[in-house]
């Protein structure tokens, strides 16, 4: 059970579970409570809790993970966006020694602004995953861990290393921010009510320092990277429409570099360099770029310019030898280290 989206699906009967208390869970929310009380302390052990830590939980649900969590720590911020869930917490923990030592906040995870922690600790619905896991990578100040149940397959790609099927764009943005393991594999039948597919847990630890990039140009630069990751760099970066791309935010960095000499002051009121080109310059998504929808070039000019401009992004991949190699199989260090070639190169993603 968790504090994300709560989503109404039209034209299906919701799916209730009863619980021995009187609540029913919802399938179609992604309500589904650990049952089995090994796992719940097998999660508090691997979660390395200090008696100062204050904890973040989402999706609290009936208060199972709760009540291990205070015994643990200093404090539990407990996010939670079902009411009947909040009242239910409230009741198991009043009049306890916990009462005190117990926040809870009802709302949309995704939606809230969320306090101080040191470790967060979630059991979510899987279709949060994603934007959780980003917002909770971008939070400040950083904290130490976090103690997260996902989908097998999504807890999969994060912890992906180069060369596996699931090896993906997902798997390379999350681990510039952080360190990523897998701790354990949890089957359908610990959960009331069982979801359709197993879950894993895993330990997020945010990098400290963090790897400073520019977020927009890294993103469009990985969007392009695994369009095709098992094509080689060479192929994907000779299709016409990424050539055109390349080329316009090349020209476009270029004349505001010449006006920026000019008219410095007049630039600043104007653009913020850091999200310049964001949506319009990069109309593409993970599948947006096929060597069957290639852009036609107007004419035989225009071909000798972008043939040019083509030289000049080979030559980038040839001088870091990336020509032949595959998304599918570079390291993050070699992934910042190809982008940084291209930016000396005067070669832009946003």
């Amino acid at each position: 059970m968790a504090g994300g989206k709560m989503k109404k699906e039209k034209g299906k009967p919701q799916q209730h579970t009863p619980y021995q208390g009187g609540i029913s869970f919802h399938k179609s929310k992604g309500q589904h409570i650990l049952k089995n009380p090994l796992l719940v302390d097998a999660i508090v052990q691997k979660s390395g809790i200090k008696s100062t830590d204050v904890i973040l939980e989402i999706g609290p649900g009936t208060g199972n993970l709760t009540k291990k969590l205070l015994e643990a720590g200093k404090k539990v911020i407990a996010v939670e966006i079902d009411p009947r869930m909040v009242l239910e917490l409230q009741k198991r923990f009043q009049g306890t020694p916990y009462s005190n030592r117990l926040t809870v906040i009802q709302g949309d995870v995704l939606k809230t602004e969320l306090p101080y922690f040191d470790i967060c600790v979630a059991n979510i619905p899987y279709q949060i995953s994603s934007p959780l896991t980003f917002k909770l990578l971008n939070h400040q100040p950083a904290f130490r861990c976090a103690i997260i149940m996902f989908q097998r397959e999504f807890a999969m790609r994060l912890v992906a290393q180069p060369g596996d099927k699931l090896y993906c764009r997902l798997t390379v943005n999350t681990q510039l921010h952080a360190r990523i393991f897998h701790l354990l594999k949890v089957g359908r039948n610990n959960f009331r009510p069982p979801p359709k597919v197993d879950s894993s847990v895993v330990r997020i630890e945010p990098r400290k320092p963090r790897i400073e990039v520019k977020q927009k140009e890294w993103d469009g630069f990985l969007r392009i990277c695994f369009n095709r990751k098992n094509k080689t760099l060479g192929s994907i970066f000779r299709q016409k429409n990424v050539i055109s791309l390349l080329e316009k935010n090349y020209k476009t960095v270029q004349a505001l570099k010449l006006s920026q000499e000019g008219s410095l002051k007049e630039i600043d009121t104007k653009m913020d360099f850091s999200s310049f080109g964001d949506d319009q310059d990069m109309e593409m998504d993970d599948y947006g770029v096929d060597d069957d929808d290639e852009m036609e070039v107007e004419d035989g000019e225009a071909d000798q310019v972008q043939s040019e401009f083509k030289d000049k992004v080979l030559g980038v991949l040839k001088e870091g030898d990336f020509e032949e190699k595959r998304s599918s199989k570079l390291t993050l260090q070699e992934f910042l280290y190809l982008l940084s070639l291209f930016n000396k190169a005067g070669i832009h993603f946003s």
